[in-house]
């Protein structure tokens, strides 16, 4: 396998010369008016420029944004999207530039006719950028986010006609876009919704998933997994367990959308495992960074408490910056002011892709979203990669303070 990879490198390394000699050629000008161009900057615009227009309180550690088109920033419309899909959010903060992805909780209704995002964020207690959006998010904040971007869709061709989703805390954000996606444009799908949360007031959009039934005739239900319910629960008790989900649903020939905190994941890992679902009737969306490496069982336990360096090719220049090793290598060159590439911060996407010219790193395996080659010839995701030693690497040309 190697040895084809090498030949196929060769090959397109070979034609790089020829295809720049054509690029030299050929006209500067573009032409004055091309609609696929056009069209392409509308639906994937490089940066969307938004301002707050509402904040809505959905539980006491829980906000809605509502964000429309900042037109002074040059966003005229919002790119349409695909229910499940997220945003990153481009922010400075102090002094380190960073992104954050969430989920879109509106639907792509929401967006193509009445012209609005939102994003349901839940506030971390000791989180650095939800603080932050909590003391200076108000309306008429000006945002800078992404196009809308990830995997985390309902295809057709791939995916059943009958949808389980289960969701847990605020990973039911991109669940009502897909449930509201359903209703809004009748869409020929059945969908049952397992919510697991820890007590009843934690429901996020309560009246609204409490009416999905009667507003899809039928096609989307709404099962509550209370795991310490208080005195009058009437819903379900625990936690989202196979023996569960095979009481209250079908599970055969099901397509199940998995969306929540890590140690969700985990757990529901063994749970579909009894059911016998296979991986490919199974859609996560990307999990979130972990709060502690040093949990992990693999992780090197004797070096947690080092601090490296790693040198840093921009370009045609390079800096040095302190790499804590638990701190993925996106976290330090974040905090070095360096506003590397990224979007997902989950090992996904591959917008941050980097070579790593030296040293050595620690990569989860079940967040190691790399392709073959990359992983034969080098190449690493810095938000899913921690330095075990001194590095040097090189990022795409990026802006840096």
């Amino acid at each position: 396998m190697r040895e084809r990879y090498e030949n196929a490198m060769k090959s397109f390394n070979d034609i790089i010369p020829t295809r720049q000699q054509m690029i030299g050629k050929a006209s500067a000008e573009l032409d004055p008016y091309d609609p696929m161009r056009e069209l392409a900057k509308i639906l994937h615009p490089d940066k969307v420029y938004m301002v707050i227009d509402e904040i809505t309180e959905e539980t006491k550690d829980t906000k809605t944004f509502k964000f429309v088109p900042d037109k002074e920033s040059g966003t005229e419309k919002l790119p349409y999207f695909r229910a499940g899909q997220y945003i990153s959010i481009k922010a400075e903060v102090n002094g380190s530039k960073i992104t954050r992805p969430y989920s879109l909780s509106s639907s792509p209704h929401d967006a193509l006719k009445r012209g609005f995002y939102t994003i349901t964020i839940r506030k971390k207690e000791g989180g650095f950028f939800t603080q932050y959006i909590w003391e200076n998010w108000k309306v008429g904040t000006k945002v800078e986010s992404s196009s809308p971007l990830g995997f985390f869709y309902y295809h057709p061709v791939r995916d059943a006609k009958n949808v389980i989703g289960l969701a847990g805390g605020s990973g039911i954000t991109p669940m009502r876009s897909f449930a509201r996606d359903i209703i809004e444009k009748d869409l020929d799908i059945n969908f049952t919704l397992f919510y697991g949360i820890e007590r009843e007031d934690e429901i996020i959009f309560k009246e609204e998933l409490d009416s999905f039934e009667k507003q899809s005739n039928g096609k989307v239900k709404v099962v509550y997994v209370c795991n310490h319910p208080c005195e009058g629960w009437d819903g379900c008790t625990g936690y989202l367990s196979a023996e569960l989900i095979k009481e209250q649903v079908d599970v055969e020939d099901r397509t199940f959308i998995i969306c929540g905190p890590k140690g969700m994941y985990d757990y529901l890992d063994g749970e579909l495992a009894k059911l016998n679902i296979p991986r490919r009737r199974i859609r996560k969306e990307a999990p979130e960074e972990a709060n502690d490496i040093t949990k992990y069982p693999d992780y090197p336990q004797d070096l947690k408490d080092e601090v490296f360096n790693i040198v840093v090719h921009i370009g045609t220049s390079n800096v040095t910056i302190p790499a804590k090793v638990t701190d993925t290598i996106l976290v330090s060159l974040e905090k070095a002011g360096i506003a590397s590439p990224s979007e997902c911060r989950s090992g996904e996407c591959g917008f941050c892709r980097s070579k790593l010219i030296a040293g050595d790193v620690y990569i989860k395996k079940d967040v190691d979203g790399r392709r073959i080659a990359d992983k034969m010839y080098g190449y690493i995701h810095p938000c899913s990669t921690y330095p075990t030693e001194n590095l040097e690497i090189e990022i795409p040309l990026i802006q840096r303070d």
